[in-house]
């Protein structure tokens, strides 16, 4: 099991260690940042997070077992006029870890904020369409495929086509107890 804490200034060397190329930077962080990743790219990002109103939580996740940060994830873009937002960020960053359903885990303590703390009605994502295990992690969560943005993100000479998905209330009611 795991649990979801603040990210933390104390935390950004571990995250740094984990983004080791600029494809993986993009594939998580998006456009918002430059390789290689640094600290004060992680000031910002966490400035105006983690605080009550806030349109954005950022999490360190930690394995219960060991009390080791092995994962990253956070619920931005918070409108709570039209209850909505989005899961970002998603990293399970020890290697170890991976295979073993904590990606699952993840999102299900992050939905439970959004759903149950937050009392929102939707929460989307995306998914680069050839990151076929994120994308299988998600629909297993309960994520709906909505569309495929064609080409939407440039790396180098390439494009990358990015599925947006997303899971709302009474799907999430129907689902909690089974994840």
């Amino acid at each position: 099991m795991i649990q979801l804490k603040y990210f933390e200034r104390s935390d950004f060397k571990q995250l740094i260690q984990w983004i080791k190329t600029p494809e993986f930077l993009l594939q998580w962080g998006g456009p918002g940042f430059n390789y290689p990743l640094d600290e004060v790219q992680l000031e910002k990002y966490i400035e105006s997070a983690n605080k009550e109103g806030s349109e954005t939580f950022v999490y360190k996740v930690i394995d219960n077992e060991t009390e080791n940060v092995i994962g990253h994830i956070s619920l931005g873009k918070i409108d709570r006029k039209n209850k909505s937002a989005r899961v970002g960020k998603v990293l399970v960053g020890d290697k170890n870890t991976r295979g073993k359903g904590i990606g699952q885990q993840m999102i299900k303590e992050t939905l439970k904020i959004a759903f149950d703390e937050l009392h929102l009605h939707r929460v989307g994502l995306g998914g680069f369409d050839f990151n076929v295990t994120a994308i299988a992690c998600y629909e297993k969560a309960g994520f709906i495929k909505e569309g495929l943005l064609r080409d939407s993100r440039k790396h180098g000479n390439e494009y990358w086509s990015l599925w947006e998905m997303s899971i709302l209330e009474n799907e999430w009611a129907k689902r909690r107890n089974i994840l």
